[in-house]
Formats: structure tokens, sequence, C-alpha cells
């Protein structure tokens, strides 16, 4: 199992668009809005390591998405 959130930057006015846009998406768990560095705070979980980095990259090509920040959950087992 792969878990991870996406750090957002997107276009002024855009993050509510950004987030109905993310929550279509398959494999994301949640999609939030937030105050500060980042506008959107997005959670997601896959089976593969592969399928992680096709939801990275469908995420980074949505319209109006300026910039993302990938951090990856390590399990510490």
């Amino acid at each position: 199992m792969h878990k991870g959130f996406i750090l957002l930057n997107c276009d002024l006015g855009a993050e509510e668009y950004i987030v109905d846009e993310l929550k279509q998406m398959q494999k994301i768990s949640h999609a939030y809005l937030t105050f500060g560095a980042y506008d959107v705070v997005v959670e997601i979980q896959t089976e593969t390591e592969a399928e992680f980095g096709k939801i990275i990259s469908d995420v980074r090509k949505l319209s109006r998405v300026v910039s993302t920040m990938t951090l990856n959950v390590i399990d510490p087992e």
C-alpha cells in the first residue's frame, strides 16, 4: 500500500474548482482547501508504486494547478 499527500498551489480563485475535480478522481481519499503556504492538500492511497506515480501525474496535469509538492508516507515498520 502506498500512501501520500500532494500539496497544491493553484490559480487565484480556482481552489474550489480544483477540489471538485480531485474528488472525481479514483484513489483520491480526501481533498481539502487550506489557508497558508498551499491552497489544497490531497490524500492518496494506491496499491502499487506505479499507480501512485500515475495519480501524481494526473493531478499535476489539472488545469489551473500552478505547482505541487508530493509527500510519501513512510511505514516505520
